[in-house]
């Protein structure tokens, strides 16, 4: 759980600022949306395969274009 404990004289614009900043971090709102609908199990393990190609070929391509320049 994502918690924002202040002082008397904090601002309410930096604990705002501060407690999106962690929702962030924390993946609560990525969660949520990835949660939202249902998914067959045989759609999420061919979401899953997907993303770790794209994870896979992501540092490839980086390492391709610092060589190009």
């Amino acid at each position: 759980m994502t918690e924002i404990i202040l002082c008397e004289n904090d601002q309410v614009e930096w604990a705002i600022k501060h407690f999106r900043r962690q929702v962030q971090r924390s993946g609560i709102l990525q969660d949520l949306r990835r949660k939202r609908f249902y998914v067959k199990p045989s759609k999420a393990k061919r979401m899953k395969a997907k993303a770790a190609a794209r994870r896979r070929r992501r540092p490839h391509r980086r390492g391709r274009q610092a060589a190009r320049s």
